[in-house]
C-alpha cells in the first residue's frame, strides 16, 4: 500500500495508462486499486496486490518498479509512505 499526497493525480492516471500496455505480459502485481480520501484533499492510497510476498519482493527489484517509484515521488507534494501488509483474512460480505 502506498499512501501519498499529490495535486497532480491526472499525471498519475496518464502514467498508469501508458504503463499498462508497456508492461503487458511482464507484470507481477495482479490487482491495483487507487482510492482518494474524502476528508483530506489530494490524499490518495494505492493498493497493489500480489499473489505472494515472494512475488512482491521480486517486483521491488525490477527496473520498472524503480521507475514507477521515482515518477510517483516526483508528482507527490510530500514523501509517499510505503506499507507492506499481509492479508490475514478476506471474506465476501
Amino acid at each position: 500500500m502506498i499512501e501519498f499526497r499529490s495535486s497532480r493525480i491526472a499525471e498519475f492516471d496518464q502514467y498508469l495508462d501508458a504503463w499498462m500496455p508497456k508492461t503487458e505480459g511482464d507484470r507481477i502485481p495482479h490487482r491495483a486499486v487507487l482510492t482518494r480520501d474524502r476528508d483530506a484533499e489530494d490524499e490518495y492510497m494505492l493498493m497493489v496486490v500480489f499473489a505472494s510476498h515472494d512475488q512482491a519482493m521480486e517486483n521491488s527489484d525490477r527496473p520498472a518498479t524503480g521507475e514507477f517509484a521515482s515518477f510517483l515521488a516526483a508528482i507527490c507534494d510530500e514523501r509517499p509512505t510505503f506499507r507492506n501488509l499481509d492479508v490475514l483474512r478476506e471474506v465476501e460480505l
